[in-house]
């Protein structure tokens, strides 16, 4: 039997769809963080069946809007003592800046490194549809994410 202990200080990023745990593992960069960290995947859960879980025992800044890109289920829950004193729910961004790429080759963005890509939320139903802000061109966004 997995027996994973609770954290006394520190963040619990629950309710991440089996399969994104990994995802979000890696956007975080949390391979380069010195302390404890726990990530959980395909646990049972009673919601969504299977779930993923990362327990981070230290005080991180995270960025809500990308998370909320890679799964809007996702709860973030801040523990101090022992007990969880903020819970937050990430929801899909309405606007997002320098986070993916547009997906018009001709685009300013693409070719100019001065210009981040801006994208306005125009369909939230399955896969977010971003309009650019440069070049108006529709981008679903594919799961990838800039590293700027």
């Amino acid at each position: 039997m997995l027996e994973v202990k609770g954290i006394k200080e520190g963040i619990v990023i629950d309710h991440i769809k089996a399969g994104n745990g990994l995802k979000l593992f890696n956007l975080l960069m949390l391979e380069y963080i010195n302390c404890p960290i726990v990530l959980v995947m395909n646990v049972d859960s009673k919601n969504l069946e299977k779930k993923d879980i990362i327990k981070i025992e230290d005080k991180f800044d995270l960025d809500l809007d990308k998370l909320g890109l890679i799964d809007s289920n996702i709860t973030v829950n801040i523990i101090k003592n022992n007990k969880v004193i903020d819970k937050k729910n990430v929801t899909i961004p309405k606007k997002v800046k320098g986070t993916f790429k547009c997906s018009n080759p001709r685009c300013i963005t693409n070719s100019d490194d001065y210009i981040s890509p801006s994208f306005k939320l125009i369909d939230s139903k399955g896969t977010p549809e971003y309009l650019c802000e440069y070049c108006e061109e529709i981008t679903k966004y594919d799961g990838y994410l800039l590293n700027k």
